[in-house]
């Protein structure tokens, strides 16, 4: 984009999609950045056979999850990889909905290690267009933020807390960041200002809910904290991978068992 005004409406509020690739019978698409990830899910599925994908660096399988019809990719990390996998994984199965699941970064203050995430609205974290008058995270053409499927959400969230096991940290709901940008402690604070109660930050899950939103298909999104952005001293800031990729794969389980 030039430094030029950009020639687009300020005003937009949310995406139109011009026809819905979706379908009432197609799979359940999730979607992990990491093979880590992807591997907790797929460990928990049936029949699970691998699907040819076009997109050097991105697997796809397909199988049962619990009763219900399910692929996961593997997309690889960051938003350009991110939104092609997505993208021609929706050409190519027309699910009936996406979920991002797989690690995040703990952003609020108060958010813990090993919490899963209910996204329900999205923004990018690095998008800057504000001299023009777009809200901080705000794409010129989008919409200020991507919103998940509200029934999705809502299943999503009471599937993370039926999957919840004692010592897990609680359930949380709300906004969620990505970016080409590792939010590192002294990038945490500036952001938290930015974007007054965002929970997590990650690299892919907004580009994710991006592209759904342009083909018209439902999304949400359940991710587990593996660090914490900018820690205080008395907080555990970091839980192995292996954890959280499990504790989001539980949650995405009990999701598509209640579809």
């Amino acid at each position: 984009m030039s430094q030029a005004h950009p020639d687009t409406d300020q005003s937009t509020s949310e995406n139109v999609p011009r026809g819905s690739l979706t379908s009432s019978d197609g799979p359940v698409l999730i979607v992990a950045a990491m093979e880590q990830e992807a591997a907790a899910v797929i460990e928990l599925m049936e029949a699970a056979q691998p699907v040819a994908a076009p997109l050097t660096g991105v697997s796809a399988v397909r199988g049962r999850l619990r009763g219900s019809d399910v692929v996961v990719v593997t997309t690889g990390i960051g938003i350009a990889a991110a939104s092609a996998a997505a993208t021609w994984a929706i050409l190519e199965t027309r699910p009936r909905a996406v979920v991002a699941v797989g690690s995040c970064g703990g952003l609020a203050a108060d958010v813990e290690v090993g919490t899963v995430i209910v996204g329900d609205c999205f923004a990018y974290s690095i998008a800057d267009a504000t001299a023009f008058g777009y809200a901080p995270g705000q794409v010129p053409g989008s919409p200020e933020r991507f919103t998940a499927d509200p029934a999705w959400a809502d299943l999503a969230e009471q599937a993370a807390h039926a999957s919840h096991q004692d010592g897990d940290a609680p359930v949380r709901r709300g906004l969620m960041l990505s970016g080409d940008a590792f939010v590192t402690a002294p990038l945490a604070e500036p952001m938290r200002q930015r974007f007054p109660g965002a929970l997590s930050a990650d690299m892919e899950t907004t580009a994710t809910a991006h592209t759904a939103a342009a083909l018209g298909v439902p999304m949400t999104a359940l991710r587990a904290v593996s660090d914490l952005c900018g820690p205080s001293a008395d907080q555990q800031f970091h839980l192995e991978l292996a954890i959280v990729a499990h504790r989001s794969a539980r949650a995405v389980a009990h999701l598509v068992a209640s579809r």
